[in-house]
């Protein structure tokens, strides 16, 4: 075992957080490049891309998902969701119905098409993670698992916590007089 002298990578008192942390961090960049390549590629913005994210996990709880869903998930306006599901709608990713008692409120569908194209996009990340995830056993994945889990909770109530808190002040601009 080697121990990493003081001021380098992964050592104790080296600044910033542990490296577990750093992990997760590069682990989260890498996923948003592999994202916008994909969606770049697709003609696709990432904000649609979270968007049939958003409507698949709904639907998987058997949610009902609507415009004013994605807006308060994604933080867009009004008019930023409007244009988000018109370019789903017409790329073919997303039917707008009216179902239920109140026939005025929209609810989002993903369409085979969306399923499909998706699969596509995200078919060479799949198949690189699950060689990845082959060389571990059960019990590690077992492990992993709970451990991204709780990751991904921490991340969830960090983002509430932050905010409902007041914005940081404004630097001081670097050229302005103290």
């Amino acid at each position: 075992m080697t121990i990493d002298p003081p001021g380098r990578p992964g050592s104790p008192d080296t600044p910033g957080p542990p490296p577990l942390v750093r992990l997760l961090q590069e682990f989260s960049l890498e996923a948003n490049r592999y994202v916008d390549s994909a969606g770049g590629r697709n003609d696709m913005h990432r904000t649609d891309l979270n968007a049939l994210a958003v409507i698949m996990q709904h639907t998987a709880r058997n949610q009902i998902v609507t415009p004013g869903v994605l807006r308060k998930e994604l933080h867009l306006s009004s008019p930023a969701t409007t244009a988000l599901v018109d370019r789903l709608h017409n790329s073919g990713h997303v039917v707008r119905e009216r179902q239920g008692a109140d026939r005025r409120q929209v609810q989002l569908r993903m369409t085979p098409k969306a399923y499909r194209d998706g699969g596509a996009m995200f078919q060479p990340l799949a198949r690189h993670m699950a060689a990845a995830m082959a060389e571990f056993t059960p019990a590690e994945l077992e492990i992993a698992t709970r451990f991204m889990t709780s990751m991904i909770d921490a991340t969830v109530r960090a983002g509430q916590e932050a905010g409902q808190q007041a914005p940081l002040p404004a630097a001081p601009s670097p050229t302005a007089p103290q």
